[in-house]
């Protein structure tokens, strides 16, 4: 019978084969895993939260700033194209209203040549016939810094049926001279039409090519 502590004693584990491959068994840490030992420290991920923050802020803000800069030149592009489109929009109205409204000072005689027209009384010339004449008492003024053609063939008289009438020449004691007004001169003179009617009208054209001015008769 063995002896406790008889130093002949073997070791309970001493004729164990030891372990396959020779290789320890890995040791575990003292007190892992039993009941009441402390739990094992959280992992660190504070700091790749942190980071994580701050990247998400940045790239947010990227966000925000590249929308205000989009924003910012889409309302100047807008503000140019406004204001070249209300420019080119006024030039175009300018261009379409020039000829009528120097149309319109033509016809009121407005322009560099000033004509005003009313009827007459017909002063028969030896050149007329026995036929009937209409004649109307016009007055050319130069108001321009050009030389201005004056010439009874440069008149037309319409009457109130709508029909023009041609200028008759010499028939009329009255009727105005050939001739070429230097500025601030002025004519009278009769131009005179074939036939009795009711005259509504007289229109000029200096040179039969240039800007016809066209005036009421009163």
């Amino acid at each position: 019978m063995t002896q406790p502590n008889d130093p002949n004693q073997q070791p309970p584990h001493a004729n164990q084969p030891p372990h396959p491959g020779g290789q320890q068994p890995y040791p575990q840490p003292s007190g892992y895993g039993f009941p009441g030992s402390p739990p094992p420290p959280p992992a660190k991920k504070r700091r790749f939260l942190k980071f994580a923050g701050f990247g998400c802020a940045g790239v947010l803000g990227l966000v925000v700033l590249i929308a205000a800069l989009s924003a910012s030149g889409d309302d100047s592009d807008a503000g140019g194209n406004t204001a070249a489109d209300t420019s080119v929009s006024a030039s175009a109205g300018a261009k379409e209203e020039s000829p009528d409204a120097k149309r319109k000072e033509s016809e009121q005689g407005g322009g560099p040549v000033k004509v005003t027209a009313e009827r007459a009384e017909f002063s028969k010339s030896i050149l007329a016939d026995g036929s009937d004449y209409t004649s109307v008492r016009v007055t050319v003024v130069n108001d321009g810094d050009d030389e201005v053609s004056v010439n009874p063939l440069y008149f037309t008289i319409t009457d109130t049926d709508g029909t023009k009438h041609t200028v008759e020449l010499g028939v009329d004691e009255e009727q105005i001279d050939t001739v070429d007004l230097a500025p601030g001169e002025n004519i009278s003179g009769s131009v005179t039409g074939k036939g009795t009617f009711t005259p509504e009208y007289v229109t000029y054209t200096d040179g039969l090519l240039g800007d016809p001015v066209r005036v009421n008769v009163s």
